[in-house]
């Protein structure tokens, strides 16, 4: 069954652009369009979209109190805010994240020809709503309809998943370093991360995929939350324990010890996975540095960045967490490092934080979850 969903945005060019982008998607179904919050809550109840793509500044009623209404109403559909790719923008794209927000996209700018923005819109946008949206399919032939009292919902289906392999614990091992990486769904479930983690005797270094300016205030919200100093990653400075380095967008973050200790370095070299900043780079150089004792966490997202970074991790004697899966937004990036076998536990996101600082003071690692 094709994937419901509601445009809301308070341009006509803008609902139009992302209409024609989505429209060529043969599993995306374009189920109604609204110019603004209040529309769009009414629509919800009438049109029951599977996903919506929400404005963030419109009139009567914007995209951050849209979303807090539609919380408020019970409407549990995943929505992506269309985000402008400024200070102001990233500001108000986090408040609509902590406000129940599920992920973002930014407009297209500085493009060349509307099929350039088409093709901008559906790169970022489909990928995005396939992941979220909640799986729909009828019913198989064999559970027809005289199976069930009429008008019942079919069946939900039964979703099979690879297997859940699990490290086995190894034996206490000093932690000098703890990387984080997520993606979808990650600045709130960092927000969750930070505020419960204790400041902690080492430093961290996070990659949160988000494109420039976002990451900076993303870095400044969570400095807020807890007793650890949160900061926006630079070119060449100390790493430093109960600090959190958040990795600047569009740059790899890339650890290199030194006489005096680790310091950053900041690569512009290619996506890796499809990503700048990517996980698996920033592993990788964690290893590099400090061989085993490092302690990866891989928290909710789309995709596989991190899987490889976490294989070396392993590899080098070190720890790899994961979040699992009821708590993700999206099990990709989580799963695709526990389903290769390279997780020593699988952990509800509440659990997390206490997870790290148990690891980094006792240096064992915390096997919970993910039966094989």
């Amino acid at each position: 069954m094709r994937t419901r969903v509601l445009v809301v945005d308070d341009s006509v060019v803008v609902r139009r652009l992302v209409t024609d982008a989505l429209s060529r998607e043969p599993r995306i179904d374009v189920v109604g369009v609204a110019a603004n919050g209040r529309i769009a809550l009414s629509k919800i109840e009438q049109l029951a979209p599977d996903v919506v793509t929400m404005d963030i500044e419109m009139p009567e009623m914007n995209g951050i109190e849209a979303v807090r209404a539609m919380r408020r109403a019970g409407h549990r559909q995943p929505v992506i805010m269309f985000s402008t790719l400024t200070e102001r923008g990233a500001v108000a794209t986090l408040e609509a994240l902590a406000a129940g927000a599920t992920d973002y996209v930014t407009k297209p700018a500085n493009v060349g020809s509307v099929q350039q923005s088409l093709a901008q819109v559906a790169d970022e946008l489909v990928p995005r709503i396939l992941a979220l949206a909640p799986a729909r399919r009828s019913a198989p032939p064999a559970a027809s309809a005289a199976g069930r009292p009429a008008g019942a919902p079919a069946a939900r289906p039964v979703i099979v998943r690879p297997p859940v392999r699990l490290q086995p614990p190894r034996g206490p091992h000093p932690v000098r370093l703890v990387v984080v990486g997520s993606s979808t769904g990650g600045p709130e479930a960092l927000s969750r991360v930070v505020t419960a983690l204790p400041a902690l005797p080492v430093p961290v270094a996070v990659v949160q995929h988000m494109p420039p300016v976002f990451t900076r205030q993303l870095a400044a919200r969570l400095d807020r939350l807890g007793p650890s100093r949160v900061v926006e990653a630079g070119p060449d400075e100390p790493l430093l324990p109960g600090h959190v380095h958040i990795a600047p967008g569009d740059h790899h973050l890339v650890l290199r010890p030194r006489a005096d200790g680790l310091r950053t370095a900041l690569d512009d070299g290619p996506p890796v996975n499809f990503c700048r900043p990517a996980v698996d780079v920033l592993f990788r150089s964690a290893v590099a540095a400090v061989r085993g004792d490092v302690l990866a966490v891989v928290l909710t997202g789309m995709g596989a960045d991190g899987r490889a970074g976490a294989e070396a991790v392993v590899g080098a004697g070190g720890t790899v967490l994961v979040q699992d899966e009821p708590s993700s937004v999206v099990w990709g990036m989580p799963g695709a490092v526990a389903t290769a076998g390279w997780a020593h536990g699988v952990l509800p996101l509440d659990d997390v934080a206490a997870a790290i600082a148990r690891v980094v003071t006792e240096g064992r690692p915390v096997t919970v979850g993910g039966a094989s």
